[in-house]
């Protein structure tokens, strides 16, 4: 137990795919276990009692909750390799806002736009104009971290495994909408941490389908 390492997470998860990736930046093993959370288990509901939700990492039998904290400990645990933080402490509070806006704004405006027909249209100009501010932000640089890949992208990337539902549920395409976005999509899927990671998009879709139709909605 000198350095266990157990995660707790859903395949489906962008912000588990967080944790995950980040992991895989620092070439640490773990083992996964999937949580089923309409029946969540006895060591979810322990780990992370306020909640109740993933992603958890279990370090050494004590447990970090929430994916924007939780990548960041594994930047600091695991300080061996290149930080996922810029240097300057003015480009490290920017790319924890931007972490929070992606955090407070994306989802939450998808979800929406998923399950309201009142708030379709709005809820999707909303979620457009939400990935047209980050593609302002990313500018010219080859990754939010700059030359290199790094906390920001760690955060918005896992959303590239669900572009496809939000696109097909939104009519839009993110190639026309935001193309310079895409381009940095193309960068960070040459990371095999982020390959090997993300699920397949269309199969994203088909639960997100499965689940609208448990939930009632179809």
């Amino acid at each position: 137990m000198a350095n266990e390492v157990v995660l707790l997470d859903t395949w489906f998860s962008m912000f588990g795919m967080r944790v995950k990736i980040a992991l895989a930046e620092k070439s640490v093993k773990y083992e996964c276990k999937e949580e089923n959370l309409r029946n969540k288990s006895p060591l979810l509901l322990e780990m992370n009692p306020i909640h109740k939700k993933i992603p958890v990492l279990i370090h050494n039998g004590k447990s970090i909750c929430e994916s924007a904290i939780i990548v960041q400990y594994i930047d600091e645990v695991w300080n061996d390799k290149a930080s996922f933080m810029p240097s300057d402490p003015y480009e490290r509070a920017q790319a924890r806002f931007w972490f929070d806006y992606i955090d407070k704004k994306v989802y939450a405006t998808w979800r929406t736009m998923w399950l309201s027909e009142e708030e379709h249209e709005e809820r999707k100009k909303e979620l457009i104009s939400i990935f047209k501010t980050l593609e302002e932000i990313l500018g010219d640089k080859t990754f939010y971290g700059g030359a290199t890949f790094g906390f920001l992208d760690i955060g918005l990337i896992p959303f590239y495994s669900w572009f496809y539902t939000f696109e097909t549920y939104g009519n839009f395409k993110f190639e026309v909408e935001c193309p310079k976005l895409m381009a940095w999509v193309k960068r960070c899927m040459e990371k095999e941490s982020v390959s090997k990671t993300l699920p397949d998009e269309k199969k994203v879709y088909d639960y997100v389908v499965s689940m609208k139709k448990a939930l009632g909605f179809d």
